[in-house]
């Protein structure tokens, strides 16, 4: 089948990768593991500039060389939202009645520009398949209008595994999760060379 993938990149991060070995996730790799009969005409990664935060300073530099190892994959484009962070006072749990001042970030435009692209595609008759990476309910009415509306496939792979979306598994052609394993052999090498040059994967990472 024609199949375009649609990747939270926010989602799929805080759902399957903070924390683990693998960030250096092959996209490319992963989809064509998840996919292996269809024909990936596209994968569509949807994301927003991290600013750096007091905690964490190399946090922008870090995603700048995510991004540059994923346009080494020649079907994937890159779109982009934006990220908000300000200080909000907020009630703490103990002591009962008082309140701090927290930093709260809050990634802005990824899930309109995912459901607007996966519409406009459809409409345009891009895909005979699409793919949705995400956990996020509020993809859930375009998920169903592509289905019910525009006649087409659309499958989910949750990258969340202890609270995977009831209301996207309702109305996904198909849901599955996003196994630990796929993401384990879906990895960049260490070291990548664009038309810049060499670069390497994050430390830490």
């Amino acid at each position: 089948m024609r199949t375009i993938v649609y990747i939270d990149g926010f989602n799929l991060y805080y759902g399957a990768l903070k924390r683990t070995p693998y960030r250096w996730l092959d996209l490319g790799a992963l989809c064509t593991r998840l996919l292996p009969r269809d024909t990936i005409l596209a994968i569509k990664y949807y994301t927003a500039p991290v600013r750096a935060l007091p905690h964490d300073p190399q946090q922008p530099q870090r995603q700048q060389v995510y991004l540059r190892a994923l346009r080494t994959i020649p079907s994937l484009t890159i779109h982009f939202g934006h990220f908000l962070v300000h200080q909000v006072k907020m009630p703490l749990v103990e002591p009962a009645g008082q309140f701090a001042w927290v930093i709260k970030s809050e990634e802005k435009g990824s899930d309109v520009n995912l459901a607007t692209h996966l519409l406009h595609d459809g409409h345009r008759d891009a895909y005979d398949l699409a793919v949705v990476i995400s956990n996020d309910s509020d993809l859930a009415e375009p998920i169903r209008i592509a289905r019910n509306e525009l006649q087409k496939s659309v499958g989910v792979f949750t990258p969340n595994r202890e609270h995977p979306s009831k209301v996207l598994e309702r109305d996904a052609t198909f849901f599955k999760t996003l196994r630990p394993a796929a993401i384990a052999a879906s990895q960049f090498q260490s070291t990548l060379v664009d038309a810049k040059g060499t670069f390497h994967k994050p430390v830490g990472w």
